[in-house]
Parts: C-alpha cells; structure tokens; sequence
C-alpha cells in the first residue's frame, strides 16, 4: 500500500519535534511494508521550517541540511513531482475548495500517486465530508482515503 505522507512527519529528520507524532514513524511505517512517497512541495516546506529554527539559533544549518539529504537520498521514500500535469490539474481543482495551494500540492500528489494521504491536518480531512472532494477523488483515484497516523499504526 502506498501512503505519501505530509510535511509534519519528515520534521524529525531535521531536527524539529512535533508534539504527539514520534520521532521515528517513517522508519515504522517502511518496517510496516507500507511503500512511503512525499511530495517534492514538502522538501520545500522542510526548508523553510528548517530556515526558521536556523534564524532563532534553535539548529544549525548543517543539521537541517542532513536531514533533508537523508530524506533526498533515502530510495525507501518515493519523491513525488509537483511539475507534473495531472497532479498540477487536481491540485488547481482543490483549490477551490482548500485554501493552502502547498496543501493542494500535497493532496493532489497523494490522489494522483498513492492509496492514502497520511495527515493531521484538520482542514484537509474536513474535505471528505464535501461533495466537490468527493467528485474530485471519483475521477482521479476512487480508491483513495485520507487518514492519521494513528489509523496506521
């Protein structure tokens, strides 16, 4: 089964904890046999985050810049183009419906290439309520399923 997950579960690779997310659940989710994707959007996210922590002298530059090599380089973790048509097409579809075109981004790389986006964040699993999700998903991937982490592990 293949799960891209959101930005908040790569953190810890850099370096930057997340309150009720343990550090290691990549690697959980890899030993589960899950197949593991991430969007390139999130590599983005990861920096800028990382480039905050940097500036408030909570980590050193060398520190984030190994996580998100470890990240680039892991073969075990897929990396999902934004650039690509059909994921660019879903992504401006959703954001008539969710604000965050980097969440678009997000949602529509999981729809187009995975079985389940693995997220916490409650506006992205609000959309599952909405009918012009619902559309959106039927066309592209019927299949598809948004959960948290704790319905995986």
């Amino acid at each position: 089964m293949k799960l891209l997950l959101d930005t908040t579960y790569f953190l810890p690779a850099v370096g930057i904890s997340v309150k009720e997310i343990p550090r290691n659940s990549v690697i959980k989710l890899i030993r589960e046999g899950y197949k593991i994707l991430i969007s390139e959007i999130s590599l983005f996210e990861i920096s800028a985050k990382g480039a905050k922590y940097v500036a408030s002298g909570l980590l050193t530059p060398a520190r984030v810049t190994a996580g998100i090599r470890a990240i680039v380089r892991d073969d075990r973790i897929r990396k999902v183009p934004i650039h690509d048509t059909p994921i660019l097409l879903v992504a401006f579809k959703l954001r008539n419906i969710l604000n965050d075109f980097i969440d678009c981004l997000i949602l529509s790389s999981a729809i187009n290439c995975a079985d389940i986006l693995v997220t916490e964040d409650s506006d992205i699993h609000e959309l599952t309520a909405m009918d012009k999700f619902k559309k959106i998903v039927q066309e592209a991937n019927p299949k598809f399923k948004i959960k948290s982490l704790r319905d995986l592990l």
